[in-house]
């Protein structure tokens, strides 16, 4: 709920007094997001202040009507959109006062308009133009006779007479079908230059056109990748965004050409409806002129408009996907601060083998040859059972990449034989080890070390804590996209760099232990401030409480507010700086502590002291108090799940090994529109079909599983040459006789989480 009128009040004073937006595109932006204008007021005015999302979201919820992160980035991102539509808008009406042409009428058109394509089938007439057959045909002097045919209006002669006043050699018109035919070719412009019947036209080609591809002759596709759009068709408006994608690709890479069927018959019939009013002589003349316009003009720049929102429709979505996978890829459970070996798998090159302290430091590292003979196999034995006893190891991380089952079963073995049942063993995905381990983060972390060695200590890294490790990492390279190079690359960016920031702050970060790598991604907090933290707190030692961030250099009031609820500081002066409650509300927290009659850290000790606090007496908006009680009952928890380890058979190494009718325990890598891929631990992901995922109805393979989830599945089919493993969930179920997958239940506050809810149409995402 709100406070009260008089905060919207000066919310919407504000935004008038700066000229932010017009009221009417608020109300629109309302409207399409399904979100109360309060809401969307509060959130621009705090975006517009220089407040972030994560923190809008978490701590000012009483301004936005406890909009999430979600809502709020939609609103940024839909604010954005209509911001530069506005500065369009402002341009187009100056070029056409320039040119001494703006009516009111037109003014107040544009002026309406809240759609870009829109805008510009207004402004298309007024567009500097090169030199078409209209040109010409104006130059002639025929434009009076085009006019003539464009009133549809009964004239004192008939039309042959009339145009024949126009055949002149001297101007290059030498007959009267020279003169009807230019007129036409102004009537064509005039006709492709009609914003509304663009708009009619643009819908029809969407709702009713076919995607149409086709095999490019003579193409060579060695590997038979766009076989299945040889020959395809699909409805433009039904097509999802990885079979358009496909298509793309295989036209960028020269294999396939599509394009979007419509019956031109349609297209004309629904033109001469827009343009012939009253029927006459120049009826003849006005039809001519509709089927040149359709064919030489309108086809293919309504064509090309479709095409190109069909590649922003399918950005979208793949975008969308690949930020889900990301997310929960990010927020994988940790197994937390232990002392964990990692192995970065090799055959003839060796295992190059690193051991990190519980803070990710690193302690040892070597090779290990355990793959190129016997004798070097009980070589590695020892010296591997030197390193954990040494330094006490308690896992030991394998990446999934080349030797990595073999390189397992060696250590599950050798742990077992060695009686080392304290220390798991567990493999966990390298992509984009090798991407961070060439990077200048590496170099600067580990200058003196070999790129497979910062490998192994990013391995190991990445089972003490996914997310502080990943974030070192180019998200791009993380390897959960689908057509991720394909897409709007900006786009892709931006995006991706949101959710990175979304689940750093969702998490939290330790003040005293983190990287600047991780701390750039706090809430108000960019690389140098990052830089910064990391300086003083080597010089100064660690911090022992959060006001002490204002003595760094670059960290002023805006940007503390900003990020202080997502710093966290463990067993420094103040109880609460190891939770979420914002510096802000420690003096709610006093006040909670004071009609309690007791002490801060008191309360943190016992929690259950809260159930008897009145909560009328406390000066706190009700989502914030809601918030501050719901931190001080579970003070600092980690949102991510509990870690638990996969299990792969210990029989099947490789892809030879997989048989149809295997049940396999393995880890879902990538979910995709069409599926769901798993590591069942061969070098080689099998993909769960979407049809294979669950007995009853899935549009959504989110809808079922999540990257990282730990899954069951049953092979249905091999095909080694091709490297196609067919895995199902369904089957599984249905040999149990259990009823259909439920839904996963995402955490709360999830990237994917009400995007059902947030109506964006095409148009406004365009």
């Amino acid at each position: 709920m709100f406070e009260g009128r008089t905060m919207y009040d000066k919310q919407v004073k504000y935004m008038s007094e700066q000229k932010t937006l017009p009221t009417e595109i608020i109300l629109h932006i309302s409207q399409e997001l399904n979100i109360p204008v309060r809401g969307v007021v509060g959130a621009i005015t705090l975006l517009d202040e220089g407040g972030t999302v994560p923190f809008i979201a978490r701590y000012r919820k009483e301004a936005t009507g406890n909009l999430d992160e979600v809502q709020i980035r939609a609103i940024e991102e839909t604010l954005a959109y209509f911001r530069e539509l506005v500065d369009r808008r402002e341009a187009i009406l100056a070029s056409i006062h320039e040119q001494g042409k703006l009516t009111d009428e037109l003014k107040a058109r544009i002026g309406a308009t809240l759609d870009r394509n829109e805008l510009e089938d207004l402004y298309l007439p007024y567009r500097p133009k090169r030199r078409t057959k209209a040109t010409i045909a104006r130059e002639k002097g025929l434009e009076p006779l085009a006019q003539y045919l464009w009133a549809q209006q009964a004239a004192s002669m008939p039309l042959d007479t009339f145009a024949a006043s126009f055949v002149n050699a001297s101007a290059g018109v030498t007959t009267l079908d020279e003169a009807l035919e230019g007129a036409r070719h102004i009537v064509a412009e005039w006709i492709s230059e009609d914003a509304d019947l663009r708009k009619t036209l643009r819908k029809f080609v969407f709702d009713e056109g076919v995607v149409v591809s086709r095999r490019v002759t003579d193409a060579v596709d060695e590997q038979q990748k766009f076989k299945m759009y040889y020959e395809y068709k699909e409805p433009a408006k039904t097509i999802p965004s990885h079979r358009m994608l496909a298509i793309r690709r295989g036209e960028s890479e020269n294999l396939l050409y599509f394009l979007i069927d419509v019956e031109s018959e349609r297209a004309v019939v629904l033109m001469r409806r827009h343009i012939l009013h009253e029927p006459g002589d120049w009826t003849a003349q006005l039809e001519l002129a509709i089927d040149d316009a359709w064919k030489r003009l309108l086809n293919s720049s309504i064509q090309a408009e479709v095409r190109l929102e069909l590649k922003r429709r399918s950005d979208d979505e793949a975008i969308r996907v690949f930020r889900d996978n990301l997310y929960n890829v990010l927020l994988a459970p940790p197994a937390g601060p232990i002392r964990v070996l990692g192995i970065d798998p090799g055959l003839r090159t060796g295992c190059k083998v690193a051991v990190v302290d519980e803070t990710g430091k690193l302690l040892e590292h070597d090779v290990l040859y355990l793959h190129t003979s016997k004798q070097a196999t009980l070589d590695a034995g020892p010296k591997l059972e030197v390193m954990l006893r040494r330094h006490n190891v308690r896992a030991i991380a394998i990446g999934n990449g080349t030797a990595s089952r073999e390189t397992d079963a060696f250590v599950r073995n050798f742990l077992r034989e060695g009686s080392l049942l304290e220390t798991f063993c567990v493999t966990v995905s390298e992509s984009g080890a090798s991407v961070y381990s060439a990077s200048d983060i590496a170099r600067q972390e580990f200058p003196d070390l070999d790129l497979t060695v910062r490998g192994a200590i990013s391995i190991a890294r990445r089972l003490q804590d996914p997310l502080s490790e990943l974030v070192k990492v180019d998200p791009k390279s993380i390897g959960v996209g689908q057509y991720q190079h394909d897409v709007n690359q900006h786009q892709l960016a931006d995006s991706l760099a949101s959710v990175v920031e979304s689940c750093v702050n969702r998490v939290g970060v330790d003040l005293n232990t983190s990287s600047w790598m991780l701390l750039r991604y706090v809430a108000g907090i960019n690389e140098r401030t990052a830089l910064n933290i990391v300086s003083y707190r080597n010089e100064n030692g660690s911090f022992r409480s959060r006001m002490q961030v204002l003595e760094v250099p670059g960290i002023g009031p805006k940007t503390f507010e900003q990020a202080a609820g997502f710093l966290r500081i463990r067993n420094g002066d103040n109880p609460l700086d190891m939770t979420a409650v914002h510096p802000e509300s420690y003096g709610v927290v006093e006040q909670i502590a004071g009609l309690l009659k007791t002490t801060t850290r008191e309360i943190i000790r016992q929690p259950q002291l809260l159930e008897n606090v009145d909560c009328s007496q406390l000066a706190a908006g009700s989502y914030t108090l809601a918030d501050i009680l719901g931190e001080l009952r579970k003070p600092g928890r980690d949102p991510r799940e509990k870690f638990i380890a996969p299990s792969f058979h210990e029989d099947v190494r490789a892809i030879a090994d997989v048989q149809p009718g295997m049940v396999l325990e393995g880890v879902v890598t990538n979910v995709t529109k069409f599926g769901a891929f798993v590591d069942i631990g061969v070098h080689q992901d099998g993909l769960v079909h979407i049809s294979e995922l669950s007995s009853r109805f899935v549009k959504d393979p989110a809808e079922v599983v999540k990257t990282g989830q730990i899954v069951k599945v049953m092979v249905l089919s091999v095909d080694g040459s091709a490297k196609r493993i067919a895995l199902s969930m369904k089957a599984l179920m249905a040999a149990a006789g259990r009823p259909a997958a439920k839904q996963v239940q995402a955490p709360p506050k999830t990237m994917e989480e009400k995007l059902a809810a947030l109506s964006v149409k095409w148009k406004v995402r365009a």
